[in-house]
């Protein structure tokens, strides 16, 4: 029976362990892109699998299923959606300047919409991707490594031959950690990559003028150039994109702005909702020039249509859309990729250092099994040259020999012994033989028809070029400045073949100044019935209509109309409403629910005391709450720009039956469900913080709450209904603060 070893550990130790070898898993694994070939695993893997499976630019589409299917299974053990979504978003040209694979089918729009289900879609690799990223596998050119269950090979990184991870960019989100890469022009990021194997010495300003920022697929406008050296130096930042915005004029004089490309951070959900911050502009009446918004986007292109009042003035709308929506948005910019196997902030130096590094490393492998191959084949063939000038020779060693061994043996060796000769000549010339045993081997495997004349002109011919190619192959290897026009060539074809034009401008953009316009401060009534419809009228319009609005509204408050409405609520909340925002025209204009201008939900909460907060500022506020709790608060403390915030605290189950503004010589009544009515001075009930939670007002039995809570000034009689009877407050017996109160019996 074995024993059990029990080893202990500090648990602080094991969880730290246990999560960072879990965050580092993600980090490389997972989360972040090589330096070198600018992937994540599920890419390279994806990619990969594809290229095992032959699913080549020439060749027809297979379905997605069937490569998200096998990469999960040999390559990338995690969820299929992981490997689904790689696919789609290496195929996106929105996404993707330099897409890697060609999909058929729906693969998402620019506009948030998401792809089509595996099974419907189809891909294959696009021809970039079989050239610049998976050429040379066969040459030994990188490592290769057992997959999760040690049943396949994968590469550890793929032959990039371009600098991928600046072409395309990456995003990404590790443990502690993300990484966000802008796109570059293909075109520029080679260019600038040979100026630096040229020149090492090249500072980051120098390479900037040769590839001057990132090109965003969406194209847009950069409008922080000063600042790009330091991001590119450092290795974050960020930056400033905006979109670009045409005028065009159409009939009748008027013009309209059209929206042609977008922030490369506006991709997707985000579209939608800068279509509605600018109908929130338009509401909130923030603008009155905007007549219409229309997206007419389409595969074409991007195209959002701002239709306009005569005489908008235009640069003043731009610059709004600038300043109040994500037309103009920032990207930042954290260029984090593993290298040496672990994670690290490059700048733009540092990336082509180690992509450099990896070309020559690339460019030498791949060379040396070139010349190994070559160096095979000169042996070959210069034995079978050889072979040719005494092929009467070994013909007779071949007739004389018992087996293949013997004269094997005579061919390397010289070893005679066993073989019969025709002549004591040939066994002496026999006896000299020194073949290699690839030569042996080559020429006991040579077919006759290479006797013919012809054929062994065209021997020494590929000999010829063997010999040639081994002098090219050495000389790369040998030199380093040959090996540098060799990667520089290369790069010079993929420019050639795939290089395209800027689509991001890259400036340095005046600053969007947007003023808004001042309001104009006017007295207005605001009204609100028992429903809780509210609107505001102008001043003269409700004098006209005195008695029919002090009839129809709960609520008359004057106002105006730069003023808040402040709602309190049993739930012990302040929410309020900016008239501004609040429905205003004529006394019998349609009203709408206080709930579409403010927190309020009137399904949920009860509203106890509503009041414009410039009078509410200058009063105090008591509260009284189920359980008998009372304070006064003053009006100072609600000075807030909020939309809901906390009017007064309130213990677990409790909850306001009372708020109201409290002036000078006022009494209370308070009123609970067994009947006991508790009349006293106003001025009894302590001022506290709107944090406090009060002190007690009535003494309440167990399981007794307060019901109702009166408040009115002195000389008034305060008549109230309870039980269908009567009840004039003034008459009840004045006690103090903190007593039992008097039983009402009716």
């Amino acid at each position: 029976m074995s024993e059990e070893m029990i080893i202990k550990t500090e648990y602080s130790d094991v969880m730290q362990k246990s999560y960072i070898d879990y965050a580092m898993s993600v980090i490389v694994a997972r989360a972040l892109p090589d330096v070198r070939d600018g992937l994540k695993p599920v890419q390279r893997r994806t990619l990969y699998d594809m290229h095992e499976l032959g699913i080549r630019s020439d060749r027809p589409y297979r379905k997605c299923a069937r490569i998200v299917g096998d990469t999960m299974g040999k390559y990338h053990p995690h969820g299929d959606s992981s490997i689904y979504e790689a696919l789609v978003v290496m195929s996106q040209e929105f996404k993707k300047g330099l897409p890697l694979v060609d999909g058929h089918g729906n693969f998402g729009s620019i506009e948030g919409d998401g792809a089509a289900a595996m099974r419907y879609t189809e891909a294959r690799l696009q021809k970039v991707s079989e050239e610049a990223l998976l050429a040379d596998l066969d040459k030994d050119i990188v490592d290769f490594v057992p997959n999760f269950d040690e049943t396949e090979k994968e590469p550890s990184v793929l032959p990039a031959r371009i600098p991928h991870l600046l072409i395309n960019g990456a995003e990404g989100i590790a443990v502690g950690m993300s990484t966000s890469i802008p796109p570059h022009n293909l075109g520029e990021t080679i260019d600038a990559m040979k100026a630096y194997m040229k020149n090492p010495k090249l500072t980051v300003e120098e390479l900037l003028e040769i590839m001057p920022g990132p090109d965003f697929p969406t194209g847009g406008i950069v409008v922080n150039k000063d600042e790009l050296t330091e991001i590119y130096r450092t290795g974050s930042g960020k930056i400033k994109i905006r979109g670009k915005v045409e005028v065009e004029k159409v009939k009748g004089g008027k013009e309209q702005l059209v929206i042609t490309e977008i922030p490369y951070t506006m991709i997707g959900a985000n579209i939608g909702k800068f279509l509605n911050d600018i109908g929130s502009l338009v509401e909130s009446k923030k603008t009155t020039d905007i007549v219409d918004i229309t997206n007419q986007s389409s595969k074409e292109g991007i195209r959002i249509v701002l239709e306009l009042r005569k005489g908008a003035d235009t640069e003043q709308l731009t610059n709004m859309l600038y300043k109040k929506t994500r037309l103009e948005d920032t990207f930042g910019v954290n260029m984090l990729a593993v290298a040496d196997g672990r994670p690290e902030t490059l700048g733009l130096l540092q990336i082509f250092d180690h992509v450099i590094d990896f070309q020559f490393e690339l460019t030498t492998r791949k060379y040396r099994t070139l010349l190994n191959k070559e160096l095979d084949k000169k042996e070959i063939q210069e034995g079978l040259i050889k072979a040719c000038d005494v092929i009467d020779l070994i013909i007779e060693i071949l007739r004389g020999s018992r087996d293949l061994k013997m004269a094997k043996a005579c061919l390397m060796n010289g070893q005679t012994e066993g073989i019969r000769f025709k002549t004591e000549r040939s066994k002496k010339q026999a006896g000299k033989l020194n073949f290699t045993e690839r030569q042996a081997t080559a020429i006991l495997e040579m077919r006759l028809y290479r006797l013919i004349g012809l054929e062994v002109e065209a021997l020494i011919k590929e000999h010829d070029a063997t010999l040639k190619h081994i002098a090219r192959y050495s000389g790369i290897l040998n030199n380093y400045d040959k090996m540098a026009k060799v990667i520089m060539d290369e790069l010079d074809q993929f420019k050639k073949a795939y290089a395209a034009p800027r689509k991001t401008v890259i400036e340095n953009g005046k600053e969007a100044v947007f003023v808004e316009k001042k309001v104009e401060e006017m007295p207005v009534v605001f009204l609100m019935d028992r429903f809780g419809y509210c609107r505001t009228i102008d001043v003269p319009t409700y004098e006209r209509n005195k008695e029919a609005a002090d009839t129809e509204s709960r609520y008359v408050i004057p106002c105006k109309n730069t003023d808040r409405i402040c709602i309190f609520s049993d739930s012990g909340k302040m929410h309020t409403a900016k008239v501004m925002d609040l429905p205003f025209g004529k006394f019998r204009d349609k009203s709408f629910p206080i709930d579409n201008y403010s927190n309020f939900d009137s399904v949920q909460e009860q509203m106890l005391c509503l009041v414009n907060m410039e009078a509410l500022l200058m009063e105090k506020v008591v509260f009284v709450t189920r359980q008998g709790m009372c304070k006064v608060v003053s009006g100072q403390e609600y000075d807030v720009r909020t939309r809901t915030s906390m009017a007064t605290k309130l213990s677990e189950g409790d909850a306001l039956i009372l708020a109201q503004a409290l002036s000078e010589d006022m009494q209370v009544v308070l009123r609970s469900d067994k009947g006991y009515f508790l009349r006293f001075l106003a001025e009894e009930i302590p001022e506290k913080k709107k944090a406090a939670v009060g002190v007690r007002g009535m003494r309440l039995q167990e399981g007794e709450v307060i019901e109702g809570a009166y408040v009115f000034a002195k000389g008034e009689k305060g008549t109230i209904v309870y039980k269908e009877k009567e009840i004039e407050l003034s008459r009840l017996k004045l006690a103090g603060r903190d007593q039992r109160g008097t039983k009402i019996r009716v």
